[in-house]
């Protein structure tokens, strides 16, 4: 599999309301971004799954490129249930073997790591690719993992064949430096929530 450059995170903790989520998602796919990972951390299964359902029918109608990938954080049964691409899951949630089960052998699963150790054992699994972070200091968790740095890229680089996803504290501003640490591709949240569409369109041109 190869990872796009840009890989967008919408979570409703971070819009004012979920319209203007939405809103955003449908901007950011204008603007190129194919995939997507819709993150919710506080809200209950039906909401969420009513939010997931929407997003997929507004990415994949209108202006949006049909082709646009979405990924649920941490819950393979509503990856399945408002049929989206794949799902992502970290340290604490399920195994990627038992996520394998539940989700088949087609859509993507992606591991989160936030050390060697744990880079190594996810590289063992069925996952399509790894993530590593937090690269840099992040406010998008309320109790993240110690920072890793560039240097936890390259390390990360040198322990798996597999995709890499850098996340943590990745702006427009070091984006290119995280690139040529060795991810394959870099999850931003905060550095998208204005003007998502001209933003997207910059680390587009920073990530050629």
């Amino acid at each position: 599999m190869v990872l796009p450059r840009l890989y967008a995170i919408v979570d409703p903790a971070y819009y004012s309301t979920f319209a203007s989520l939405l809103n955003a998602a449908q901007e950011l796919a204008s603007a190129g971004v194919i995939l997507i990972q819709y993150r919710n951390k506080s809200g209950n299964a039906r909401v969420m799954l009513e939010q997931a359902r929407e997003l997929r029918r507004q990415c994949r109608t209108g202006v949006s490129d049909p082709h646009v990938r979405l990924i649920m954080n941490d819950r393979a049964d509503l990856c399945l249930a408002a049929d989206f691409d794949g799902v992502h899951v970290g340290q604490d949630d399920l195994s990627p073997e038992a996520v394998r089960k539940i989700i088949g052998p087609e859509r993507w699963l992606g591991v989160s790591t936030h050390n060697p150790e744990q880079v190594r054992e996810a590289d063992l699994t069925s996952a399509d690719y790894l993530a590593i972070g937090p690269v840099l200091a992040t406010s998008s968790k309320d109790r993240p993992d110690p920072v890793v740095g560039l240097e936890g890229v390259r390390r990360a680089r040198a322990l798996t064949r597999k995709p890499l996803v850098a996340i943590g504290g990745i702006t427009r501003a070091n984006a290119a430096s995280v690139i040529e640490a060795g991810a394959d591709s870099v999850a931003v949240i905060s550095d998208l929530l204005r003007a998502p569409r001209k933003s997207a369109e910059e680390f587009f041109r920073i990530l050629r």
